[in-house]
């Protein structure tokens, strides 16, 4: 059986698109193995059918970070058996790159974000460095995968080559899944749930203005579930503007457990804000995961969200990104009952937009590297 080995630079836990990824090699044919790292506070590995293996490092971020990280990768590939390699984002891909070449292995690219144009590299030496690797390394690549059709066709543009789009879909269903009580979320009776999810709530996402929002929103309760460098500014914002009753901090859940909490909420969030490239052409897995579970969303308008919220009719484009605004738009959807209002609607929207709809792309790439 050929092996591919699948690299990724977070802890594997909740990365449902990796997952998925590794779940189509094996199907069409590859053994699996998938490298990560793992960090003090990384959840324990479920069950998974496929090997894995989390490396832990000195360095948590930065440049020692990716240096290190990188180093290791290339040591750990050049010597394990592999028949296809698969990078996941630029972080990955110098050491994959450099594997595949010396050993004249196939590599696949596949980037969950428009990297180097992520917020936090703007301005910066660092996005000099990423964009030499990606220059240098992205035109010679047979097979790119993104995640939405506008990154691809930004991709498109800056190196003329094809770009394969696989949304991150779902491909689990929630209907088995029993919504947590208010009593076992630790949520007053009667009141609503505002929900903002996500293992990457960080600056520039709206959590902040989502948790000021509050302050205007009567009778519901912001749950904030996940991960993210914005928490600790958020937690302390929360103290500042004494909502302690009006906001509740989860830390990041396994996928059937963070789908107990999507399917008690009203209305979920995705209000992450225009301020780069990746941010203004994303489509974040949270948008997937709030229809899945029949929650209506409000969200900021950025044009990849805002084309699947109108074209399925599941929620609210807000005009603008103020705390003010946020708590109008709330305060109706809650009156309204948004979660009766569209159920239909969500329903039909949770039916279409599924993994089983999507993988096919996947599975016609991958298959070619079965006969080389």
């Amino acid at each position: 059986m050929p092996h591919a080995i699948v690299a990724v630079t977070n802890d594997l836990v909740t990365d449902q698109r990796v997952r998925k990824t590794c779940e189509v090699l094996r199907e069409v044919g590859f053994e699996v193995l998938l490298v990560g790292r793992r960090l003090r506070e990384s959840l324990p590995m479920d069950a998974r059918p496929y090997r894995w293996r989390r490396m832990r490092l000195l360095f948590r971020r930065g440049p020692l970070f990716y240096a290190e990280y990188n180093v290791r990768l290339f040591f750990f590939l050049v010597v394990r058996r592999a028949h296809l390699l698969v990078a996941n984002d630029l972080d990955t891909l110098p050491a994959a790159w450099a594997v595949a070449r010396l050993r004249r292995i196939p590599l696949v690219y596949d980037s969950h974000e428009y990297f180097t144009e992520v917020a936090e590299l703007q301005g910066r030496f660092a996005r000099k460095v990423w964009l030499w690797f990606e220059r240098r390394i992205f035109p010679g690549l047979q097979d790119v995968i993104t995640v939405s059709p506008s990154i691809a066709e930004a991709y498109r543009r800056r190196y003329g080559v094809k770009v394969a789009v696989v949304r991150n879909l779902p491909d689990r269903s929630c209907e088995g899944v029993a919504p947590l009580s208010r009593e076992e979320a630790g949520i007053p009776p009667g009141k609503k749930v505002v929900l903002l999810q996500g293992s990457g709530i960080n600056a520039e996402r709206g959590g902040e203005e989502a948790v000021q929002a509050m302050r205007y929103v009567e009778e519901a309760v912001l749950l904030i579930v996940g991960g993210g460098d914005a928490l600790p500014a958020m937690k302390a914002l929360v103290r500042e503007e004494e909502l302690t009753d009006k906001v509740i901090f989860i830390p990041r859940q396994p996928l059937e457990r963070l789908y107990a909490y999507t399917r008690m909420a009203d209305v979920g969030l995705s209000l992450d804000k225009d301020v780069s490239a990746n941010q203004r052409y994303s489509l974040p897995n949270k948008l997937f995961d709030y229809i899945l579970c029949g929650v209506p969303v409000l969200v900021s308008d950025l044009p990849e969200v805002r084309r699947i919220v109108k074209e399925y009719d599941v929620g609210l484009v807000l005009d603008e990104h103020s705390e003010e605004a946020i708590a109008s738009a709330l305060n109706w959807m809650l009156e309204q009952d948004y979660k009766r209002l569209k159920k239909e609607n969500l329903r039909r929207a949770a039916r279409e937009l599924t993994w089983q709809n999507e993988k096919g792309i996947l599975e016609k790439i991958y298959r070619k590297y079965l006969k080389k």
